[in-house]
């Protein structure tokens, strides 16, 4: 459908929706007749979802809202995530100086040009989620290509390009897919994006570390030197994070990545304060005070990625981990080892592992995600078995001042708990488990062994 067409659609939806409005409070409804099939229920949203007093704001843009880009997520195989942000002003605050909610318009098409449009819709950019907008378009088919694309006040986005998951138990040859992690914006430039973007992939996981909290020239001693500087200050409110966030969706070859492919992602420490331990700041805030950050760094987490809606945050939690498959051939499991892990025993830092570090409490999943593991691990008839996970599940030791040092940021403060996962794949003999881990700026390839004291146990 081109531009025009769009357009009118558009008006036409704004006059029904004035019209709605001022006779009910009940929810909107957008239909729409499709092409050679019949009127398909696109959206329905609950009361209140509109702004104070029923209507909806004129958007007022003076510059591209669009500023942010768009994103896919969370394949599956009847539907995909899209994202945006209404951002004209991306790095002041909510970058929409106080505008209340605008309603954003969106196509699917199976081609480019958009001549073969499967749906079309309407959502909600609400001012209280940073005129974000996730929907979950459904209705698609499975292990198809498709394109995207919002309007809102007559602007068109970009188009972006995603693909749905094969069908449940689809017999699948191969598998195409890259991750990433750490992406620091201080210390280079993207260009690891832009050579994602043209890649022939199914999807793209990230690991963490999607932003760094740091202020400027700050973080690692010594300073390599900064390519391009973050502000002065850390990040530590509502505001600052989604400055944050929209600094680095101004990147353009980060852009380009989330428009080429859907993306799984989880976090680490970085997005909301340097290894962070579930309540437990790194700078040993009190518990309550942290947890306001953390409140405030996981709403602008789910305003700024292709989460699904069920992913919203409640306060200081937000449920991360979940399971994605690949017909026969991959599970992908998407742990979250920061919201749920007690207090690193030993300290965060590298030095000896202490007694404390074999206490089984210990735990970076926690129990509830921990037992989600194993349970879906014991339930795939994949053939390949994905752990998408944050710090390194290999032992490294470290020789220094004369005795073995560890990372106690990593499963190695965790050893009990590190040993049950891997204790639980090899009596129940899981094929072909292989754990994805992003955190420590450097690539690793290492076999996860029975007793890692003994490298001829079994791996």
């Amino acid at each position: 459908m081109d531009r025009i067409r769009f357009e009118r659609l558009l008006a036409a939806r704004a006059s029904r929706r004035r019209l709605l409005a001022a006779g009910t409070t009940a929810g909107l409804l957008a239909a729409i007749s499709l092409p050679g099939g019949p009127t398909r229920v696109l959206r329905q949203a609950t009361p209140g979802a509109a702004a104070e007093g029923g209507m909806v704001a004129r958007p007022r843009f003076g510059a591209d809202p669009f500023a942010l880009g768009v994103a896919s997520g969370d394949p599956l195989p009847e539907s995909v995530v899209l994202w945006t942000r209404l951002a004209p002003d991306p790095l002041n605050g909510g970058g929409m100086n106080g505008q209340g909610a605008v309603e954003v318009a969106y196509e699917v098409a199976e081609n480019e040009g958009f001549g073969r449009v499967v749906l079309r819709g309407t959502a909600m950019a609400e001012p209280a989620l940073a005129h974000s907008v996730h929907v979950d378009a459904t209705g698609l088919r499975p292990g198809r290509e498709y394109f995207y694309r919002f309007v809102a006040g007559g602007e068109i986005s970009r188009v972006g390009r995603t693909k749905t998951a094969p069908a449940m138990g689809a017999d699948l040859e191969h598998l195409r897919f890259a991750f990433a992690s750490c992406a620091h914006w201080e210390h280079g430039y993207f260009t690891a994006y832009r050579h994602l973007a043209r890649e022939d992939l199914d999807l793209v996981l990230f690991l963490g570390d999607y932003i760094y909290e740091y202020s400027a020239g700050t973080g690692y001693e010594p300073d390599t030197g900064a390519v391009r500087t973050f502000p002065d200050s850390e990040t530590m409110t509502l505001e600052a994070y989604r400055n944050r966030h929209a600094l680095y969706k101004t990147d353009p070859d980060l852009q380009a990545a989330h428009a080429a492919f859907p993306w799984v992602t989880t976090w680490d420490d970085h997005e909301v304060e340097n290894n962070y331990a579930g309540g437990a700041s790194e700078l040993e805030d009190p518990e309550a005070v942290f947890l306001e950050r953390r409140t405030a760094a996981y709403q602008a987490y789910y305003e700024h990625l292709p989460l699904r809606p069920e992913s919203m945050p409640l306060g200081p939690d937000l449920r991360l981990y979940r399971r994605l498959a690949y017909g026969n051939l991959a599970t992908f499991n998407m742990l979250d080892t920061r919201q749920y892990r007690t207090d690193q025993p030993c300290g965060d830092g590298v030095q000896a592992r202490c007694a404390a570090a074999q206490d089984p409490d210990a735990t970076l999943t926690g129990p509830n995600q921990e037992r989600w593991l194993l349970q879906g691990l014991d339930a795939s008839e994949a053939r390949w078995n994905v752990i998408g996970q944050q710090v390194m599940m290999a032992e490294l030791t470290i020789p220094r001042e004369g005795e073995e040092q560890y990372n106690l940021d990593q499963w190695d403060a965790y050893p009990a708990a590190r040993n049950r996962i891997l204790g639980h794949v090899m009596s129940r003999e899981i094929p072909n488990t292989v754990v994805l881990t992003g955190d420590i700026h450097s690539t690793w390839i290492a076999d996860l062994k029975a007793d890692f004291e003994d490298p001829a146990s079994a791996t």
